[in-house]
C-alpha cells in the first residue's frame, strides 16, 4: 500500500540533499538512501526528442515561438556516416529557461513521441496560452481544449504537427 510521504523542512537545502528524515501520513519516520549527500548541482536533466528526419525543423518551428529561446549548438551527420547527410545527430536548443535536446534517429522504430510525457509550459498571459496553443495544435491535435478546468483558469493540452505533447497553463 503506498502512502502519502513528505519531506521534514529540515531536510530541504540548496544545491545539495542531505539524509532525509521523511514520514508517512501516519506519521512514522522513513528513512531513504534515495536522500543520500549528493551534490545536484552536477546533475543535468534535459528532454531529448527523438525525431525521424524532421529535427531541424522542429526545433526552428519550437524556437521561434518561446521568447528568448535560441538553438545552442547542432552536430550533423557527415558523409558516409549512419545518418542522412546534414541531418542532424544532436542539437540543443533553449526553450525559455530550458535546454532541450534531439536527434534524427538513424533508426525506424515502432514507437514514436507520446501524451504521457509532455512539456509543461507556465505561460504569463491569457494572450500566450492562446497564441501557443493556436501554433502548437496547427497540424497536430488537441488533446483538452482551451478552456477553464478545476485546476486552471486556462489550460490546454495540445500534440503538435512533430507528435509532441504540450501542456499549456496560466500562471
Amino acid at each position: 500500500m503506498y502512502a502519502e510521504c513528505r519531506q521534514r523542512p529540515e531536510a530541504r537545502s540548496v544545491g545539495t540533499v542531505a539524509r532525509a528524515r521523511r514520514e508517512t501520513s501516519a506519521g512514522r519516520p522513513i528513512e531513504s538512501a534515495a536522500f543520500e549527500e549528493k551534490n545536484v548541482s552536477t546533475v543535468k536533466v534535459r528532454p531529448f526528442l527523438m525525431f525521424e528526419g524532421r529535427a531541424e525543423e522542429a526545433l526552428s518551428f519550437y524556437v521561434s515561438l518561446f521568447p528568448g529561446s535560441k538553438v545552442l549548438d547542432i552536430l550533423r551527420y557527415g558523409p558516409g556516416q549512419a545518418g542522412a547527410e546534414a541531418s542532424v545527430m544532436k542539437a540543443t536548443f533553449l526553450l525559455g529557461d530550458q535546454e532541450v535536446m534531439c536527434t534524427d534517429s538513424v533508426v525506424k522504430h515502432g514507437f514514436t513521441f507520446t501524451p504521457a510525457f509532455s512539456l509543461f509550459v507556465e505561460c504569463e498571459s491569457e494572450e500566450e496560452v492562446r497564441r501557443l496553443s493556436s501554433a502548437l495544435s496547427d497540424g497536430g491535435s488537441t488533446l483538452m481544449s482551451l478552456g477553464e478546468y478545476g485546476f486552471s483558469r486556462l489550460f490546454a493540452w495540445v500534440t503538435d504537427r512533430y507528435g509532441v505533447s504540450w501542456q499549456l497553463n496560466l500562471a
